[in-house]
């Protein structure tokens, strides 16, 4: 099913861990217009960025979400969420900061672990920025260098 003109249900659902583990994580209906926004959103993110976003994860099964640790209130549970790279752009940090800058209305807006981007979207928007490096330090406030140090 085409949510969008780049994004694909089977391209936000696609897990190598529910493959792996044999996890169903067909995403039920009432989740179908989640993952809608979700890709409407991705879709204004891959224009700002100007080529393809490599989406490592979307909508998450609870099953799914229970073998890879995700937290039980995860947005990837609701199809509001995706974790994903971009390397014709930038590096990861990169990609957030341009998400930052720009007028794209997301939710939440996580640099994780400097490997890769969590981006979310709902209906009320908190426009959240949040960096992890590590669990010890956890979830820090704005977007942050792996020093910790505050990037404009």
């Amino acid at each position: 099913m085409q949510l969008t003109d780049h994004f694909t249900l089977a391209q936000l659902t696609c897990s190598e861990t529910a493959e792996r583990d044999g996890i169903d994580n067909t995403a039920p209906l009432e989740v179908i217009d989640n993952l809608r926004r979700l890709a409407e959103g991705l879709e204004a993110v891959q224009a700002l960025l100007g080529a393809p976003l490599d989406i490592s994860s979307g909508y998450r099964s609870p099953a799914l979400n229970r073998v890879v640790g995700g937290s039980p209130t995860s947005q990837h549970s609701q199809g509001l969420a995706a974790d994903f790279v971009c390397a014709a752009f930038g590096t990861p940090l990169d990609i957030a900061a341009a998400i930052q800058a720009s007028d794209i209305e997301f939710d939440q807006c996580i640099l994780e672990y400097g490997r890769w981007v969590h981006l979310s979207f709902s209906t009320a928007p908190r426009g959240r920025m949040l960096s992890i490096y590590n669990s010890q330090d956890g979830y820090l406030d704005g977007l942050r260098d792996a020093d910790g140090d505050l990037v404009a």
